[in-house]
């Protein structure tokens, strides 16, 4: 099962895309709730490049590498990424409004499609109030 989330945020496709793939930028806004944070991120943008992603309770209680490896990379545009035996298309779509971030996911086993949907949609719902204030800023 694929479950697919999205948000449009008023802001330049350069500097979404930057944001979602520059690490110091993805430690910044990669979390679904506050009392979790992303300790460290890299990011190889090219096919076969891998990325990943150290998620961690700031209480130190638990943490988990999310990492994968891109199997399309389309500028400003698209990415298509493998990740423990599941994939990820991230898209990025420019319209009147701003750009909508789309993002579809092979579900896994251990969590209902709504916790899924519901954590992934919070991280991206970071990753939106993330670029809006680095516009104002």
């Amino acid at each position: 099962m694929h479950i697919t989330i999205e948000t449009t945020i008023a802001a330049p496709i350069e500097a979404i895309w930057r944001a979602w793939t520059t690490p110091a930028d993805i430690v910044q806004w990669n979390a679904a709730s506050a009392d979790w944070h992303t300790t460290r991120a890299s990011v190889d943008l090219r096919v076969g490049g891998a990325f990943s992603s150290r998620m961690e309770a700031k209480d130190g209680s638990t943490g988990f590498d999310f990492a994968g490896t891109y199997t399309q990379v389309v500028p400003q545009q698209l990415l298509v990424a493998d990740f423990g035996g599941r994939s990820l298309r991230v898209e990025f779509m420019a319209s009147p409004n701003g750009v909508t971030v789309r993002e579809t996911f092979e579900a896994e086993s251990m969590h209902s499609e709504e916790e899924q949907r519901a954590g992934w949609q919070a991280i991206l719902d970071n990753f939106a109030r993330h670029v809006t204030g680095k516009q104002g800023a």
